[in-house]
């Protein structure tokens, strides 16, 4: 496995786009998947956010281009506009490299922005285009955008396209290319439903799949607060303003939620932004623009809306509630402790989540169990600790379930029950001498 980004054959101006970037060596899902992607194979890459898989397939697929050629080589297909936006804006630092002579043209094409324009800036066809499905399908449409020529077509978090419902469009994409296309797909799970999609486009394709390591992570601290009888926004808001966070992510399950939780703390005082489905567009767009300027101390967040989305600076992630879909807590607390940093995810829970803490527990989560009270954290016991709790073999309840209860209970029932278990202690202690 290359230990340097030296060590695959890049051209010479990727390896000086690599060293701009400032990467040291690559990561595990670079490193595998590279090779695999410079050899022209088709692959599912499996990882989760933060891995560099981005990089992994943008520096092997610039370096194949070939600039003399004015024809689409290469499409990235992603789920969101924000994350589209972040590959191109990544795209444009590598291919600013490109000598004269090897001149490389990106173009972006995401909905919400004006058609007609599109149209115009395809009237030279770009070397690489990325944008999201309906955007890019509408474009093919119109006869403005050919990808016939198109060698390779990337998926990113291909999960997430079919959970928005985007893999019809992709499918329509697919189906207008050359058969002996390279099929590169990426994505943090592999659910049932998007197998037949996979299966329809790539035969043995080659698989990566880099396991999460932000469970594990050492410089994550991950902390269990019980919500008991306290109302969530009060609770959230105590948590803020104790932790003062530099910035906190709150992740809820639904867009409902979340509107309520950012206007509860809103109303509290707190700055808070939003991205969640229930946005337009153009909300989007400035809820992001004001992330990005710091303009927020708390971004409340769907996972869907945010997946993909890279926040600099979270230095909290709270879970306002844990996710249905338990790789979800690995993304959500993998947008901490990024860089080097330390970071910590708080967790909210209620007696009802005993059994998805537990199922956490086993994936290597090490929880500390806080609660906070008049603004001041203290350290609770292990909420487990009964049950924990090795019974000792001459416990009561042990022989509970040997003495029958009698069908009418009379006086002194409780006396005799005790005296009956009294002399079951004794018959097993002498046993056991």
């Amino acid at each position: 496995m290359a230990a340097d980004f030296k060590d695959f054959p890049f051209q010479d101006f990727i390896i000086d786009a690599v060293q701009s970037l400032g990467f040291k060596e690559p990561t595990e899902i670079q490193a595998q998947m590279i090779p695999i992607i410079l050899r022209g194979a088709s692959a599912i890459g499996q990882s989760q956010t933060g891995t560099g898989k981005t990089h992994a397939y943008l520096l092997p697929l610039i370096n194949s281009i070939c600039g003399e050629e004015k024809r689409v080589q290469v499409v990235v297909l992603a789920p969101t506009r924000e994350l589209a936006t972040q590959i191109y804006e990544e795209a444009l630092k590598i291919i600013k490299f490109a000598p004269p002579e090897k001149e490389l043209h990106a173009k972006l094409f995401i909905g919400g922005t004006d058609k007609m324009r599109a149209i115009e800036k395809l009237k030279t066809q770009p070397h690489l285009v990325i944008g999201t499905p309906g955007r890019i399908l509408d474009l093919v449409k119109e006869g403005a955008l050919d990808l016939y020529s198109t060698k390779s077509i990337v998926v990113d978090e291909a999960d997430l396209m079919l959970d928005l419902g985007f893999i019809y469009e992709v499918d329509q994409i697919a189906s207008r290319m050359k058969k002996e296309l390279q099929m590169l797909v990426f994505s943090a799970t592999i659910p049932e439903k998007l197998k037949p999609f996979l299966k329809k486009y790539m035969e043995n394709p080659e698989y990566v799949h880099v396991s999460p390591k932000q469970v594990h992570a050492k410089n994550i601290t991950h902390v269990l607060v019980p919500l008991r009888h306290r109302n969530k926004i009060d609770l959230l808001y105590n948590m803020v303003v104790s932790l003062n966070p530099y910035l906190a992510l709150i992740f809820v399950n639904t867009k409902a939620n979340a509107q309520d939780v950012a206007y509860g703390l809103a109303e509290k005082g707190l700055k808070v932004g939003q991205i969640h489905g229930g946005l337009t567009p153009r909300e989007r767009k400035k809820e992001m623009r004001q992330i990005k300027d710091l303009a927020y101390q708390v971004v409340v967040a769907t996972d869907l809306a945010a997946r993909g989305i890279d926040i600099e600076g979270v230095s909290h992630v709270i879970n306002a509630e844990l996710p249905t879909d338990l790789d979800f807590y690995i993304h959500r607390t993998g947008r901490t402790a990024r860089a080097g940093f330390s970071g910590f995810a708080y967790t909210i829970y209620e007696d009802d989540d005993e059994q998805m803490l537990q199922k956490l527990e086993k994936m290597g989560i090490i929880f500390e169990n806080r609660d906070i009270e008049n603004g001041i954290w203290k350290t609770l016991d292990d909420r487990n600790r009964r049950q924990k709790r090795k019974k000792q073999p001459m416990e009561t309840n042990a022989f509970i379930g040997i003495i029958k209860k009698p069908k009418s209970v009379k006086p002194g029932y409780k006396k005799k029950m005790k005296e009956q278990i009294e002399k079951l202690k004794k018959k097993q202690a002498r046993k056991n001498k």
